[in-house]
């Protein structure tokens, strides 16, 4: 149940303890999550919208029936990636349990396919009631979570099992059901993408058949682990991931450009573009006629990944790859054991793309070596295990894991 981004739905039940759900929301906002707040009419009673726009960020639509033409409920269904209801009423169990559906909120858990996690909060004797009991069973058997409250005070002098849990509790309980890392909370990840085009002329470039995937799935990775992602997109056709800045560019200088403006303030480069190593000497305003093509005076490009690697701080780990048309054996890992440190990166990736191997595919294989010596063969899997493997090795060489 890896979640594909952090879209999270609170739905706000009708129950004296939904004011502790203001505190939960911001814990939730505190793990990455973008949350929308779905409050039931009842719930308004204790908790009005205007709390939940201001904690959220976001407006607060509690209405079936407002903005009909959108068809909010499927909208907001399709987008989120975890429903949380805290707290789930003995009411909106019933109703989850046996599949009604007649206010926004539960028109949006019948429609959904996330992961759904309950938070019941009642008195004892409601809580424990063989109807109530027989609910909660019926929804764990669906696989939703349903979190067992507190015992403590309820209102008045009553006490017993019912109470609303204990925000950390629910956090974790959370994060461990949904399979969340949010090890890389308060961390920038800037990652480049896509292959570099040198213009020759207005209508013809320098180019590489890479197609960003792997850079993409870097980016998406990290951004499900809570960092501030900024992705550097060369040429891709891929779609921006929702959550992740895209800077778009094309040649080799525009991107060197963009790298000195977002590297300083990150602590974790992966440059898995592929940047074309020349460029014409001269650009040609007008298209170069075919009789006159027979020679293109070309120049190197700068080294993008050395220039930073010299720059570096302390707390940054780079990231780099190696593409290669020989087989990997010996004499390929020494070349990118010594293309590593030469640019100054602490890990890199060297893959053979052979045969127009890997390019364009949703798999890759290789083998990751960092500049202690070691290295980790990675048989053929799809680039967002590798993006995960990748992450992880950079937050070990940050003293993170």
């Amino acid at each position: 149940m890896t979640l594909l981004g952090r879209e999270l739905i609170l739905g706000v039940g009708g129950g004296i303890s939904a004011y502790k759900s203001a505190d939960l929301l911001r814990r939730l906002q505190d793990v990455g999550f973008a949350v929308t707040v779905i409050p039931t009419r009842a719930s308004l009673n204790f908790v009005g919208p205007a709390t939940w726009e201001a904690l959220s960020g976001r407006p607060v639509n509690q209405n079936l029936w407002e903005n009909v033409h959108e068809v909010p409920h499927i909208k907001s269904a399709r987008q989120a990636n975890l429903i949380v209801i805290a707290p789930a009423t003995a009411d909106l169990i019933a109703k989850i349990s046996g599949g009604i559906a007649d206010d926004l909120l539960t028109n949006v858990v019948s429609a959904a396919s996330c992961p759904i996690v309950l938070v019941p909060a009642m008195h004892p004797e409601m809580w424990l009631s063989a109807a109530n009991q027989e609910n909660i069973a019926k929804l764990r058997s669906r696989g939703i979570l349903v979190i067992e409250p507190d015992e403590g005070r309820m209102t008045g002098d009553d006490f017993g099992v019912g109470r609303y849990p204990e925000v950390s509790r629910i956090i974790s309980e959370v994060s461990s059901f949904a399979e969340i890392k949010s090890d890389l909370l308060g961390k920038k990840v800037l990652i480049t993408a896509g292959g570099t085009r040198e213009a020759i002329d207005p209508v013809r470039f320098i180019g590489n058949h890479s197609s960003g995937k792997q850079g993409y799935a870097i980016a998406i990775a990290a951004r499900n682990r809570g960092a501030q992602v900024v992705l550097i997109s060369a040429n891709s056709s891929l779609q921006d991931p929702p959550g992740v800045e895209v800077i778009k560019v094309s040649s080799a200088s525009q991107m060197q450009e963009s790298l000195a403006k977002e590297f300083t303030d990150s602590q974790i480069l992966v440059m898995a573009a592929a940047v074309a190593d020349a460029r014409p000497l001269s650009l040609s305003q007008e298209k170069i006629k075919k009789g006159n093509l027979e020679n293109i005076e070309l120049q190197l490009n700068p080294d993008l990944l050395k220039e930073l690697g010299a720059i570096r701080g302390k707390n940054q780990v780079l990231v780099a790859f190696a593409a290669e048309t020989e087989s990997i054996g010996d004499a390929t890992i020494q070349a990118a054991r010594t293309k590593m440190l030469n640019k100054g990166a602490d890990l890199i990736f060297l893959n053979d793309v052979s045969n127009g191997a890997i390019f364009g595919e949703d798999k890759t294989s290789g083998i990751l070596i960092d500049n202690n010596g070691k290295s980790i063969e990675c048989k053929l899997q799809g680039k967002d295990t590798l993006a995960d493997l990748l992450l992880d090795s950079a937050l070990d060489k940050l003293g993170i894991s």
